[in-house]
Order: C-alpha cells, then structure tokens, then sequence
C-alpha cells in the first residue's frame, strides 16, 4: 500500500518496473498502447502454458524404442540408454529426460503489430503471445 500511496495511484493487481523511455517519465503516470504507433514489430514475454510432467516423447520429439516385435514389451515412448556402465558411472547434466514442461518465461520475437486502438487501449498483434487467456505479458519494441 506504501508504494501506491506514494505514487498517488490507486492500488493495482500487478506491479512492474521499465526502464529505458525515450521521454522523462514520472512516477505514477500511466503508460498506453500509443507507444507502440510507430512500431512495425514488438517482442511478447510471458509464461507459457504449464504441461505438468511430461516423458520423452512429448516434451523433447524422441521417437521411443523402435519396434514393437522381437520381445520388446510396453517400451514403445521410453527414452532407452542414457549412459555408460561403469564409466562414467553417472548421467551427465542436461540429458534429455522427462520431466516439467512449460510454465517458464518465453519471449516470442517479432510479431507483426496489425493495429492501436488508442481509444479502448488495445495492441491487435498477429502471431501466438505465450501464455494462456487472460495472463500478464510484457510488450516490447
């Protein structure tokens, strides 16, 4: 509450810090979409979509085992080998393995601004902007 009491705004859902304005910009003002008018293309972050655990074949395009005959039994998506024996005798840092997909910082390059709708404060962007419906993204040019 300190923080909007003096910045003399009323208190928001989300709070962020840009740097870098071609202007002198004071604190509290509010920052609208007619920055973007002279941009042709702008870079989008956000948090991509949370897949939950994932194996191999999903989250890195493995293409599993290989067939299915010659008594191989249920390893069809599995990762097969993913080391040596005895030496080095552990699985090097950075193996493809399965695990947590998505839900990290993403930056999509390069969309093309389509249309600035001062009045009702909209960017019409075309491309795919990380994240799902309704979430926080950063706009850059």
């Amino acid at each position: 509450m300190g923080h909007f009491k003096k910045a003399g705004v009323t208190p928001k859902r989300h709070l962020a810090e840009f740097k870098g304005f071609d202007n002198e910009l004071n604190l509290g003002d509010v920052i609208t979409v007619e920055l973007f008018n002279d941009a042709p293309y702008v870079d989008v972050i956000g948090t991509s979509k949370g897949k939950g655990f994932q194996g191999v074949v999903k989250r890195h395009h493995f293409g599993g085992v290989g067939q299915t005959t010659h008594g191989q039994h249920n390893r069809a998506r599995k990762p097969g080998s993913i080391g040596a024996c005895s030496y080095p005798a552990k699985v090097f840092k950075g193996l493809r393995m399965a695990g947590q997909m998505g839900n990290e910082r993403v930056t999509t390059h390069n969309l093309q601004v389509l249309k600035v709708i001062p009045e009702h404060n909209l960017l019409l962007l075309k491309g795919s902007v990380p994240g799902y419906k309704g979430s926080i993204v950063i706009i850059e040019k």
